[in-house]
């Protein structure tokens, strides 16, 4: 679903209500198309997102603030400039459309107190951060849009501000249900959904289908006076909801716990097929909804090179194998080279050169005639010597490939685990280590050093069992073996997803018995630091460290096991991420 108008209206009161005269700290812009601003008031510390990327554009305080770049760009350069000490004093919205308006009181070079505004216009792939004066004069733009973009409305420093064009749609607020009714039966061939859309200002279709109910896919001259009356009564509602700000945060999930939808009213549109989840507030809301999105593209953005090579190596190998094993297929009848050989000399008093084939009786398969193939113009004895030959090469390819194939099996296993900590690796730290490996393992060179600040290498990740254990997890394949081999203990346990690529995870036992539901715990958390952290049952296998052992030559991350328990688990992100220790 979209950020509507009257979710981002309840948004509004809410971030008004926890930060109205908290002041500027820091400013931060993690990506091209973010901007994180830090809040302080009586309240406490607060970190208020926007966001206009195409696909998730919206404004809320968020508790996942991404990872910010080494060197700040140049509007958060300007940013920081103006409105760092700055009072926010308030919140506005363009009626129900998606403008927000932030006012920030704030000094200029002379401290001289000047009010400057803050827009974040939420528009899909239009949407933009804009900061203007008192005058309004634009100061400067996230995405400055000049004549060759727009000729009805170019956004560039010095430019007058000017609101994004109004929609011709009404705003619930300001007009009566029955005009609203009067709107929506002017599209008469429009479904009932699609008529509340094209009506009211501030909706989204999936609250447009909400209110329509069941006649949603009905066109308008289809429906009966009785659901008019039925609609009247759910926009009445919604005007008390908008008018009041009690909207409640709803969050829709599949069966594997994926967050699907959300809305500021309970949805019974899908019927059972999603489970209905309520949040404390709306940024929470849209924190947790577009947190997985976001840090998946966030990982793309960064690290696009290190994906493209992957997907490449990958897509590479699998072909050489699948050709290598085609290969090897052929080498399957190099027996019947060395009978037919065999057969020859064994019946070269009563063959004769120039002959296109042999009819001899086979004496390995109960005297049947075989035909065999014969170069005329070679002898019997060469044509039997050839055999051999071509039985020897097929012999040797088929020791040959089978060390190929097996060689590109485990290259393959090990490139698909580093993809795996490339789409869970969430900072520039992470994707830097996991390029330092690949390097190592060979399959890229080294990076050339620059004279930028180099990240600096992150421990584990680290969680706390309800019992009180404490939990590592490896980052990448390289972590996983320190983690595995050289930090944990003998009577620690290993854990890992069975037959998925994955994070190793070390239970710390610290001369405790560790007990099953530590052991239960650790198995989700590996399950969810794994390519299955979307799975309904994901089978972990688990043993003491003890029991592993690192093969000679294997790559970064490989280790085998002989004794092991496993158990079946599904990764639960919200309650692994309370065991996480931060």
């Amino acid at each position: 679903m979209a950020l509507d108008g009257i979710l981002l209206s309840l948004a509004k009161k809410e971030i008004l209500d926890g930060a109205q005269f908290s002041r500027v700290e820091k400013i931060h812009q993690p990506s091209r198309e973010e901007l994180v601003i830090h809040l302080r008031g009586k309240g406490g510390a607060k970190k208020l997102l926007l966001s206009v990327r195409a696909n998730s554009p919206r404004i809320h305080f968020t508790s996942h603030a991404p990872e910010n770049p080494a060197t700040p760009p140049m509007f958060c350069m300007l940013m920081r400039k103006r409105l760092v000490n700055a009072a926010l004093v308030d919140v506005r919205q363009s009626e129900l459309d998606r403008v927000l308006y932030i006012d920030f009181d704030a000094t200029n070079e002379i401290g001289d107190r000047v009010k400057l505004t803050l827009s974040i216009e939420i528009m899909a792939k239009h949407s933009n951060i804009i900061l203007f004066d008192g005058d309004g004069k634009i100061v400067d733009a996230l995405k400055r849009v000049d004549l060759s973009q727009s000729t009805v409305r170019q956004i560039l420093p010095g430019f007058n501000y000017t609101s994004p064009p109004p929609q011709n749609k009404l705003n619930i607020t300001l007009h009566s249900t029955e005009n609203i009714i009067a709107q929506i039966k002017t599209y008469p061939t429009k479904t009932l959904s699609s008529a509340i859309l094209c009506t009211l200002q501030g909706v989204s279709p999936l609250t447009s289908r909400e209110l329509a109910g069941e006649d949603a896919e009905l066109f308008v001259d289809e429906v009966s006076d009785k659901s008019f009356d039925t609609l009247a009564n759910s926009i009445d509602a919604l005007r008390e909801t908008v008018q009041s700000g009690t909207g409640t945060p709803f969050m829709l999930k599949d069966e594997t716990g994926k967050p699907v939808d959300f809305s500021f009213m309970p949805i019974r549109q899908y019927g059972t097929k999603y489970t209905a989840e309520e949040k404390e507030s709306f940024s929470e809301l849209l924190d947790e909804f577009y947190f997985e999105c976001d840090r998946l593209d966030r990982t793309r953005q960064k690290a696009q090179d290190l994906v493209k090579f992957l997907n490449s190596a990958i897509a590479r190998i699998s072909k050489k194998i699948s050709l290598q094993q085609a290969e090897l297929k052929q080498c399957a009848d190099r027996e019947l080279l060395r009978i037919s050989a065999e057969l020859i000399n064994a019946n070269l008093y009563r063959l004769e050169k120039g002959a296109v084939y042999y009819d001899l009786e086979n004496y390995y398969d109960e005297n049947k005639v075989l035909r065999i193939k014969a170069d005329p113009s070679k002898s019997p004895a060469q044509n039997a010597q050839k055999y051999f030959k071509d039985y020897r090469k097929a012999k040797t390819a088929e020791t040959m490939l089978t060390e190929l194939i097996e060689k590109g099996k485990e290259e393959l296993q090990y490139l698909e685990t580093v993809a795996d900590a490339l789409d869970r690796a969430s900072t520039q730290a992470e994707i830097e280590e996991i390029r330092n490996e690949l390097a190592v393992s060979g399959f890229m060179r080294f990076k050339r050093k620059n004279n930028s600040k180099q990240p600096k290498l992150l421990p584990p990740m680290e969680y706390r069992t309800t019992d009180g254990f404490r939990v590592l997890v490896g980052r990448n394949n390289m972590q996983n073996d320190k983690l595995s081999l050289k930090t944990a203990q003998k009577s620690d346990m290993w854990l890992h997803t069975q037959k998925f690529p994955g994070s190793h995870v070390i239970i710390v036992s610290d001369g405790q018995e560790i007990s099953d539901d530590a052991i239960v715990e650790a198995a989700e958390i590996a399950a969810y630091h794994s390519k299955a952290r979307d799975a309904k049952l994901v089978p972990v296998d688990y043993t003491y460290v003890k029991h592993l052992k690192k093969p000679q030559g294997a790559p970064p991350g490989k280790v085998i096991y002989h004794v092991y328990y496993s158990v079946n688990v599904t990764p639960e992100r919200e309650k692994i991420e309370k065991m996480e220790v931060k």
